[in-house]
């Protein structure tokens, strides 16, 4: 699996546009799989990035929000709700998408802020259907 995660975080960085960093976390077990950056980072650093992704997407209130609109728009699923979350920080645009079939698995993306947003979804949708199953 680790090959697999070397080379979808690889990847991301190459192909999605202005992308400095890419990595893939499992929150499963709240732990950052892979990363690939142009920079070094502090482990402490990327670990309150992955931290930061399992509050973002499954947070006490966030899931308080998703089991709301589910209930509703009367959805039985046990699929999360919110799939895509993008963040924008003073210089840098950040991304995070659900790995499809992976529902734990979140991939995210740390751009220039001057990114085309489109562009960034585009090719981080179309990477993520690409290495589909990690």
């Amino acid at each position: 699996m680790s090959d697999r995660v070397s080379g979808f975080v690889k990847t991301l960085r190459a192909d999605v546009p202005d992308c400095l960093a890419s990595g893939v976390i499992d929150m499963a077990t709240g732990m950052l799989l892979g990363v690939e950056t142009v920079d070094s980072h502090p482990s402490e650093v990327l670990d309150l990035l992955a931290a930061a992704t399992l509050d973002l997407f499954q947070g006490r209130n966030v899931a308080m929000i998703e089991g709301l609109f589910k209930e509703r728009r009367g959805v039985v699923s046990d699929r999360h709700y919110f799939q895509e979350v993008l963040v924008n920080s003073d210089n840098l645009t950040h991304l995070f998408v659900r790995v499809e079939g992976e529902e734990d698995v979140v991939a995210v993306v740390v751009c220039r802020k001057s990114v085309n947003v489109g562009m960034l979804f585009a090719q981080t949708r179309r990477v993520v259907r690409q290495h589909g199953r990690l």
